[in-house]
């Protein structure tokens, strides 16, 4: 049986013992100094090395999703990414934004997906800083209504808002580590209502964190454990246009669904390879009628969930080809109902339409 993929979220803290109920479960950290002074051929050994199963191991799932294009290599062109982890984000007018952890950039690009700007780390090494503007392994991104950009700042524990164009805005935070009201601790994903309020997944707090636009706290919920509304390992976060927040949770192998208070609504999930079980939940989005869609990285697949999280439909398998994946981790879906899946394994992007 394949090795257990790495938790994106736990990569830059800690060690998960184990994860679902798979049999000899294991976890690989990798920190932020490998990714930024490692080569990117390395990390791809990394992912190769990971992925030990090929398609007899993984579900095959009926394709349900109409493909469309697909880029990325492993490397630091306009159209490569570090490998092996990176976050994305569409706006309203269908751009695409990327978070290259491992070159501590953001990409745009345009929803022909041709390559439009980028700001952050610079050639030739792209190394990682902290001044304003500047990354150290950012994972989550988001975009606000008014076209603004939020990134997780993950190993500088903050986040930083820019405007569509890579102008710096402002940040909150701070560069240590904190469990106070607005400090972080390894910080993931993030997501952002049609209020503007910002939804931080504050992974090595455990819980998950609300500000506004400004990043002004609001409140927080969350906690270590497997009750309703607690988490081990939370990954992604998406809102709804009725203001629901649904968390992935990658160890509890699970979707909560919470008001946009914190309130605890419901969940769906379980560990597994059936229809609606997951082997490792991460990227999740939510589409204009409130479909729900949840990359299960471990299963190499996406499953769709009606808003209450009754089985839909999935797609995708392990492979290269059209449609397949490797470690797929984020997910991301515009007003036009273009899909884009950050396919980790292949340091590559595909694009879909429902």
């Amino acid at each position: 049986m394949k090795k257990i993929l790495i938790l994106l979220f736990i990569i830059f803290i800690f060690l998960l013992s184990f994860a679902c109920s798979r049999t000899s479960p294991t976890a690989l950290a990798v920190s932020t100094a490998t990714i930024n002074a490692t080569a990117t051929a390395q990390m791809q050994q990394t992912v190769n090395a990971l992925q030990t199963a090929g398609p007899a191991a993984q579900q095959t799932a009926t394709m349900t999703a109409i493909f469309v294009v697909k880029w990325g290599q492993t490397g630091t062109g306009n159209g490569e990414f570090a490998g092996f982890i990176f976050g994305i984000g569409v706006d309203k007018s269908g751009n695409l934004y990327v978070a290259d952890t491992g070159n501590n950039r953001v990409l745009k690009y345009d929803s022909s997906c041709v390559y439009v700007t980028q700001w952050g780390g610079t050639a030739p090494n792209y190394a990682p800083g902290s001044a304003n503007g500047q990354l150290n392994a950012p994972l989550g991104i988001a975009a606000d209504n008014s076209g603004n950009i939020y990134v997780v700042d993950t190993q500088n524990n903050r986040i930083e808002k820019f405007d569509s164009s890579g102008a710096y805005l402002t940040q909150w935070g701070g560069l240590s580590v904190g469990t106070g009201n607005g400090q972080f601790n390894s910080p993931a994903a993030l997501a952002v209502d049609n209020a503007g309020n910002v939804y931080v997944v504050d992974t090595g707090n455990i819980r998950i964190q609300k500000f506004d636009s400004s990043g002004t706290y609001i409140t927080q919920w969350g906690g270590s454990g497997t009750g309703n509304g607690q988490f081990i390992g939370p990954g992604g976060i998406a809102v709804d246009n009725g203001g629901n927040v649904f968390v992935t949770d990658q160890v509890n192998c699970n979707v909560q669904v919470f008001s946009n208070t914190g309130v605890y609504i419901s969940q769906w999930g379980s560990s597994g390879s059936g229809n609606g079980q997951f082997g490792e939940p991460f990227g999740i989005a939510v589409d204009n009628t409130g479909n729900v869609y949840v990359v299960d990285s471990y299963y190499d697949r996406v499953q769709k969930f009606s808003n209450t999280g009754t089985y839909m439909t999935q797609w995708g398998s392990y492979g290269w080809g059209n449609g397949q994946f490797k470690t797929p981790g984020e997910i991301a879906i515009d007003s036009s109902g273009n899909v884009y899946i950050a396919d980790w394994g292949y340091a590559r992007i595909q694009k879909f339409k429902l």
